[in-house]
């Protein structure tokens, strides 16, 4: 899923060739997104795009020879000037008058055109790694023409950027290309996103554009025409183009360079944070603040970000927050939060920052990444990079624009790895609580998870013992015998030992509800309108969408389960993101949406079907009831980490959601409510802990 999709796009035909363009936000302020080499599409500009519509009016094209756009068979087609001349027309199309320029790589010889021949039509140009044919890198380029047509005796390394390589083993050139664009460590998903990228188009499409390149003499010439201010943003570890070639754009037009220290051929791609920032500082300059407030006289603030994967965070965050509350008086809390989360902070009267509109969907993309009661939540997670990096450019702009004490991120996945990556953006006292620590591979996914989840794992490592200051609590919510036992990978620490030592315990689960304070259970229960001598059985999936087939299933399974417990009655919780209209119709079966009390009718029932999330579960446990909980296919949390628990507490039964038939299930019912409840006791005062940990801070 996209952070954001376009508010307007459209085709331009020039010479019978469609090119394709996106426009995005608004305001009388343009930033022109370029295309690259026709290696790869606008995809590539998936971290900007969100940040920058924002803030201003994005304009996106698709080059020639890739994405939406024509792939004409003529190599002249291909020409710098082709390239140019369509961008004016997209401007036309799009009724753009001028705008600020940004290319990558090969596309600054299109803005350099730009910017030189049409000054009237760009504002500002942004170049990063520009490929452009001066002498740093003329050298080079000379060097790889002279074999590019050439049938070479071995292919390796920079002999690959050969034609008849390329037709040979287009996936191989692919690979070793972008391998090289992105040299910094831990690289894995932006080479696989490139490589797929580039088999959207053919080996003669790029053949056709090695072929048409401003010469040198025309590149230094246009260059000393350009009048506009000029950005050049290059990584010294640039194996396409040499650093050197971005200094001497920069020079040549009297621009500013901004060398990024150990990055490669994309920074925007891999310090897209740092990116993201010069850009707008160097385009879209904000003005200056006109007041400002003494630290002593501002009141106690935090800014929270609670996870909108499941429910379970924002119950247990408030639980928290109640308590900080008590120790912190005069502290004013405000939620950077989206749906289905603010529907339990709102439910509790928490305030909730109204930046939080402008959230991409976490939720929403969990969903799309859902099949057939399976979620590879790793993969799901690792493809929502683009989603992760728009919020948090959102919470960072949040705080930049109100002083906050302390920032809490309850598994804010976003904020806990961007302030890894960009520990100088820290200016407040930074909470990170979690249950579970660590990625792990699924046994049927074979040696390719293995690697990606150890990978990832080790990314997180290396970032916590780096900047051990960026944390200033690491909370988790649980003992230390609720990490699974283990090591985080080859090669890795054992998890542990490892989170014992980076973490803080709360003691145990922290529950929304304290059941010690519920009272008579009977009252209870004829206050959630439940009759004495019914036997209660609550179905529920969570608060995304991706339990709707196992809710469908258990609905249907309780005319079976009703034959073996007579007086069983069933209410099904459809949650805030299933349609209940999507469910089937089962006689007896009640159908509710979203119930913000759940933890109650949980306490309340005797008897839960549930979906293997953790908050949940705990909830049942604390309350002692009987549950029968089905974990998500390909779930390494569900599977693994939740599982762990659950049994350390001897609590639910677990089953395997292809052996849920009705009679299973309904069998499984019988036994539970004729079984005793042996649980060991959920501990208690964990929110208090919590909020002492944070309260600390002040």
């Amino acid at each position: 899923m996209r952070a954001r999709t376009p508010d307007r796009d459209g085709y331009i035909v020039r010479d019978g060739v469609r090119i394709h363009w996106e426009l995005y936000g608004q305001g009388d302020r343009t930033v022109f997104l370029l295309p690259p080499w026709s290696i790869i599409h606008s995809r590539h500009w998936k971290f900007q795009i969100a940040d920058l519509a924002r803030h201003c009016r994005v304009l996106v094209m698709e080059g020639r020879g890739n994405g939406l756009s024509d792939r004409p068979t003529d190599v002249a087609a291909y020409a710098d000037e082709e390239f140019e001349a369509d961008a004016l027309a997209v401007m036309d199309d799009t009724e753009t008058r001028s705008a600020a320029l940004v290319s990558l790589s090969a596309g600054a010889r299109w803005a350099l055109l730009l910017a030189a021949e049409h000054p009237e039509r760009v504002s500002s140009a942004a170049f990063i790694a520009p490929v452009l044919p001066l002498e740093p890198w003329d050298q080079f380029r000379q060097a790889a023409s002279s074999w590019f047509d050439e049938e070479l005796d071995e292919y390796v390394d920079w002999m690959k950027y050969n034609a008849r390589y390329w037709r040979r083993d287009h996936r191989g050139f692919l690979e070793f290309f972008f391998a090289r664009a992105f040299p910094e460590p831990h690289s894995t998903k932006p080479i696989e996103d490139t490589v797929g990228w580039g088999l959207e188009t053919t080996p003669e499409v790029l053949i056709a554009t090695a072929r048409q390149v401003l010469s040198d003499q025309r590149s230094v010439e246009l260059g000393r025409r350009v009048t506009c201010p000029v950005l050049v943003i290059h990584g010294d570890e640039d194996e396409i183009v040499l650093h050197a070639n971005g200094a001497a754009l920069a020079d040549l037009t009297g621009g500013r360079l901004l060398t990024m220290e150990e990055s490669g051929h994309c920074p925007h791609v891999r310090d897209p944070v740092a990116v993201n920032l010069a850009l707008r500082e160097f385009l879209l300059p904000a003005p200056a603040p006109s007041t400002h407030r003494r630290g002593l006289r501002r009141r106690r603030r935090a800014l929270w970000v609670s996870s909108p994967i499941g429910l379970g965070h924002a119950r247990r965050d408030v639980a928290i927050a109640q308590e900080l509350r008590r120790l912190v008086p005069d502290l004013e809390i405000e939620w950077l939060a989206q749906d289905p989360v603010t529907r339990v902070l709102e439910a509790h009267g928490e305030r909730i920052h109204p930046a939080s509109t402008d959230l991409a969907s976490e939720s929403r993309h969990i969903e799309l990444e859902s099949g057939s009661h399976r979620l590879h939540v790793f993969e799901a997670w690792r493809r929502m990079d683009e989603i992760l990096l728009s919020n948090f450019m959102v919470f960072l702009d949040a705080v930049r624009e109100r002083d906050y004490d302390v920032w809490i991120g309850d598994e804010a996945w976003e904020v806990d790895h961007y302030l890894h990556e960009n520990p100088q953006l820290k200016q407040a006292a930074y909470v990170w609580l979690t249950d579970f620590v660590g990625w792990l591979p699924m046994p049927a996914r074979g040696e390719r998870d293995v690697a990606l989840t150890a990978d990832y794992n080790a990314e997180m490592i290396e970032h916590v013992e780096r900047f051990p200051r960026v944390r200033d609590r690491a909370i988790f919510i649980g003992r230390p015998e609720d990490v699974l036992p283990g090591t985080f990978g080859p090669g890795l620490p054992e998890m542990r030992a490892w989170t014992e030592r980076h973490y803080q315990f709360t003691g145990g689960y922290i529950l929304g509800l304290d059941h010690q304070a519920l009272g008579d259970r009977d009252e209870l229960r004829r206050r959630l309108g439940y009759g004495k001598e019914e036997i209660v059985c609550i179905a529920s999936v969570g608060g995304s969408g991706v339990g709707a087939e196992l809710l469908s299933r258990l609905m249907e399974a309780f005319p079976a389960a009703r034959r073996r417990v007579p007086g069983l009655r069933m209410v099904a919780v459809a949650g805030p993101r299933v349609d209940p209209g999507s469910l089937p119709t089962v006689e007896g079966v009640e159908v509710r949406p979203f119930v913000p009390d759940l933890d109650l009718h949980l306490a309340a029932c005797d008897i839960a079907l549930t979906q293997g999330g953790l908050s949940t579960t705990m909830e049942l446990t604390a309350a002692r009831r009987p549950f029968l909980y089905f974990p998500l296919r390909d779930h390494c949390e569900q599977n693994f980490h939740v599982r762990h628990r659950l049994d350390r507490y001897r609590a639910g039964r677990c089953m395997d959601f292809d052996e849920a038939t009705a009679e299973n299930v309904a069998a499984a019912i019988e036994t539970l409510l004729a079984g005793a409840v042996e649980y060991a006791d959920v501990e208690t005062g964990t929110a208090a802990r919590a909020a002492r940990l944070i309260a600390e801070l002040w």
